[in-house]
């Protein structure tokens, strides 16, 4: 039984530097992977005005109604209001027309309060891409859509140019004065879309450019 060959002798060992990079290499390959950059979403505006609103009539219908049941047990008779009130509401059938609007009022206002409650709103601010997830940066839809305006403004054969910036999308109206209308067109989507990547947008939105020739 033959023994095992012995590894050449030529076999090289590996110098201080073969080893450094080897063991570099080696702590490379053990990092774990670059996370995702984190999604920049639409901050939650404070809507200190429907706050402010909401809470001024609990507090004054609250604060109105415990005076006068303080003034009932100190003796003195219940206030008109609230006699006629629990009046009408104990005599009033439930498909009387009042009623039914009081309800309906109530019901809508409920809803809107729900509504302000689980949107973000701000809804004319957008985003921006940012290197620090904690720190935010927006812009105001009417700047981008005067951005956009100067930069197809710049394009050859546009005389009048109209943007409307949506959350999802942006429509580009422009006047040819003259050019071709095809040539025009290719050169304004260029041109927008270099402007959008200049405002580095969280979400850009979808571009749509319409031309037309300039009416005499």
């Amino acid at each position: 039984m033959k023994r095992d060959q012995d590894p050449p002798a030529d076999t090289e060992q590996l110098t201080g530097t073969d080893e450094i990079t080897s063991r570099t290499v080696g702590q490379l390959e053990k990092q774990p992977p670059a996370s995702p950059r984190p999604t920049v979403r639409r901050r939650w505006s404070a809507r200190r005005i429907p706050a402010a609103l909401t809470a001024l009539l609990i507090g004054a219908a609250a604060g109105t109604l415990l005076f006068d049941i303080v003034r009932v047990r100190a003796g003195q008779p219940a206030a008109a209001w609230r006699t006629h009130l629990v009046d009408e509401l104990a005599t009033r059938p439930l498909d009387d027309i009042w009623i039914q609007i009081g309800a309906a009022v109530m019901c809508l206002l409920g809803l809107w309060l729900v509504v302000l409650a689980l949107t973000r709103g701000l809804r004319h601010q957008m985003p921006l891409r940012t290197s620090d997830g904690q720190m935010h940066a927006v812009l105001d839809r009417d700047a981008a859509a005067l951005l956009l305006r100067d930069a197809a403004m710049r394009v050859p054969g546009v005389s009048a140019a109209r943007i409307r910036v949506f959350k999802h999308r942006i429509g580009a109206r422009a006047d040819v004065r003259f050019r071709a209308p095809v040539d025009v067109k290719a050169d304004l989507l260029v041109a927008l879309r270099e402007e959008l990547d200049r405002l580095a947008l969280a979400r850009p939105p979808g571009l749509s450019v319409r031309v037309r020739p300039r009416r005499k």
